[in-house]
């Protein structure tokens, strides 16, 4: 089955809050829409600098729109791409089920391809850093290296999630001066983000099932690549993740963010940018 809103209206309704949110990307950028063999594929492409491309994969529901806090300083120096994940709401459009992990990691394989570039760093949060991860699993060819923030991948995840979720979402709805003071980070950052939170939850995604990376698979991993995990995540537990691993393999470290939840790329903004850059700067 394909991914889809449940009726027109709610798809207006979505779209109207996407061009909303476009117009706060702070930096000149194009849109792109590359063919792949599950759809045509929307990329917003920002920057001109020389060096290996950084490539952006949001969390689930996100969109590459997800990014515009952090890519004014990322395009500064490298050519950024943001994608619109398949599957999900955003301007992709998907034309093919995904079925399996190997199905999304074909549909990734197809995109880096059409953007042409020899290597990229491939950045994902949540959702999108299990999908970096699972291609750098897979497919390291076209990868200089993987960050991915909160990654899921490490545990099933379950009503733990689904209730910190909730308690987040009741956090967006409090006025920005009430929210100042009970969430790290900007309100007025997450209150941008709020339409398309909500109208988002009018699609009715049809994904693969939650997978859980095998020790073989973490094995697999040849690039360099770089964990950035909450201490307070409601995902797995940090500390056991990292000592996972880095015993598994050299090529794989993990940080630890005091205080953070899975809401570190909110609550610590200038830490995602500084980790960002000091992985490419070490290409």
């Amino acid at each position: 089955m394909l991914g889809r809103f449940v009726n027109q209206q709610a798809e207006d309704h979505y779209f109207a809050g996407y061009e909303a949110l476009a117009l706060k990307w702070p930096v000149a950028s194009e849109t792109l829409d590359v063919q792949t063999r599950y759809g045509p594929t929307r990329v917003r492409r920002s920057g001109t600098a020389q060096g290996t491309p950084i490539v952006l994969l949001a969390g689930m529901m996100g969109t590459s729109l997800s990014w515009y806090p952090y890519v004014a300083e990322l395009a500064a120096r490298h050519t950024v791409h943001a994608i619109d994940a398949i599957g999900e709401p955003g301007r992709s459009i998907q034309t093919r089920a995904l079925e399996t992990d190997d199905d999304m990691a074909a549909w990734l394989d197809d995109v880096l391809t059409a953007l042409g570039h020899d290597e990229v760093h491939l950045v994902g949060l949540s959702r999108g850093g299990f999908l970096a991860l699972s291609q750098a699993v897979r497919a390291t060819d076209r990868l200089a290296s993987v960050i991915a923030f909160e990654p899921a991948g490490f545990r099933v995840i379950g009503a733990r999630f689904i209730l910190w979720s909730l308690t987040e979402m009741f956090q967006w709805l409090l006025p920005a001066a009430i929210l100042r003071r009970v969430a790290p980070g900007s309100a007025e950052v997450r209150h941008s983000f709020r339409p398309l939170l909500f109208r988002g939850l009018k699609y009715k995604s049809h994904l693969p099932p939650q997978h859980v990376f095998t020790d073989d698979e973490l094995r697999a991993i040849d690039v360099p690549t770089w964990l950035i995990l909450g201490e307070r995540s409601v995902i797995h537990r940090a500390s056991e993740v990292a000592a996972r691993v880095e015993k598994l393999n050299p090529r794989v470290r993990a940080e630890i963010v005091p205080k953070a939840s899975h809401s570190l790329t909110m609550q610590r903004p200038e830490l995602v940018i500084d980790r960002i850059l000091d992985l490419v700067a070490a290409e």
